[in-house]
């Protein structure tokens, strides 16, 4: 396989996103060149794998336009723990680099309109490793679990910074919905 490198990742995705602003048909096309990027790891690092652990996962960000658009990170998620239920507000495409991890879909049920409330109920699970491909639109909700013993990388790609989406997180229990920012290594 040729090298592909961030920077040629970077560039396809700008060519994507000038001929289109459809998150479907962008996440169809950025899908199989995130697996190629994440197959070919000419990117990863050793402090990729560099975890905060009060948040349970470790943000590095490897190219941010200057307006926030076209964020790509490397998320390294520490063994036994993930991230809650949460929403993107921009479209998402994740290729596993190292290890395997759990995606679990929920689906919202009430019609969110009550600031801060959200019913929401599991959808479905999807374990997926090395090249293996999730996508989202901007308000599907998904969590992430990582049950192997080492710390594990992915490589997230999104149409937009997290922190500027306005993104949110949901507490299925309590039935919370709240805003979700990140810490970046």
């Amino acid at each position: 396989m040729a090298i592909y490198t961030l920077a040629d990742y970077v560039q396809d995705m700008r060519t994507i996103t000038s001929t289109t602003q459809d998150p479907n048909e962008i996440i169809a096309r950025v899908g199989p060149l995130a697996e190629r990027a994440a197959l070919c790891r000419d990117w990863l690092q050793p402090h990729h794998y560099t975890c905060d652990a009060e948040q349970g996962f470790g943000v590095h960000l490897l190219h941010e336009e200057p307006d926030h658009t076209l964020a790509v990170f490397a998320i390294a998620w520490l063994p036994g723990r993930g991230a809650p239920p949460h929403n993107h507000g921009t479209w998402a495409v994740v290729s596993g680099v190292d290890g395997l991890e759990t995606n679990i879909f929920w689906k919202r049920l009430d019609d969110g309109t009550r600031p801060g409330y959200a019913e929401i109920c599991q959808n479905g699970v999807k374990p997926f490793g090395p090249g293996e491909v999730v996508a989202f639109l901007p308000h599907e909700i998904h969590s992430v679990e990582n049950h192997t013993a080492a710390v594990t990388v992915s490589l997230h790609t999104y149409g937009k910074h997290l922190n500027y989406t306005g993104r949110s997180q949901f507490d299925p229990e309590a039935k919370v919905e709240k805003a979700f920012l990140v810490k970046q290594q």
